[in-house]
């Protein structure tokens, strides 16, 4: 083995390796996107901000937090770095003024254009491993886990209060 490869290390008891598995896949997923998109001028969380935005229409910025499971202030950056590229406007919500509808704009949809197809390459890519059966069990059985780990943190904040 070259000393300069890492090893990977893998728990022994299968029960406790969720936590490690869902880190890695994101973290090594992250990291190929990023690199990807980099000459593009735009990052993993701008897509995704951009693609729940196309995919949902205009959104709070509340319900694009809850959507992209972050926390406020990291979309509240978000947003004000779309903004100031161009790819985003918030309008005063019709029927809260407190709160702004986002709208991404012709700009920011001509560059998410620009992005999807390196995006749908690399999912491509990684679910590769998989048959296409095991890719739609996959996928599912995966939207239930996070379906669970997000009731799991609901149901610790509204234990707190």
């Amino acid at each position: 083995m070259n000393p300069a490869t890492p090893t990977r290390i893998i728990p022994s008891n299968p029960e406790r390796r969720l936590p490690i598995l869902l880190r890695r896949a994101w973290f090594g997923l992250n990291q190929s996107f990023r690199r990807r998109i980099a000459q593009a001028g735009m990052t993993p969380g701008q897509f995704t901000a951009l693609r729940t935005l196309l995919e949902n229409g205009d959104l709070t910025q509340r319900q694009l937090t809850q959507i992209m499971s972050s926390d406020a202030n990291t979309i509240a950056s978000l947003l004000s770095r779309l903004e100031k590229l161009g790819w985003i406007k918030r309008e005063t919500h019709e029927r809260d003024r407190r709160a702004n509808r986002l709208h991404v704009t012709a700009a920011g949809k001509r560059k998410f254009a620009t992005v999807k197809p390196i995006a749908a390459d690399l999912q491509e890519s990684v679910l590769n491993v998989l048959s296409a059966k095991q890719r739609a069990v996959f996928l599912s059985n995966l939207a239930a886990v996070a379906d669970a780990c997000q009731e799991e943190s609901d149901a610790e904040v509204d234990s707190t209060f």
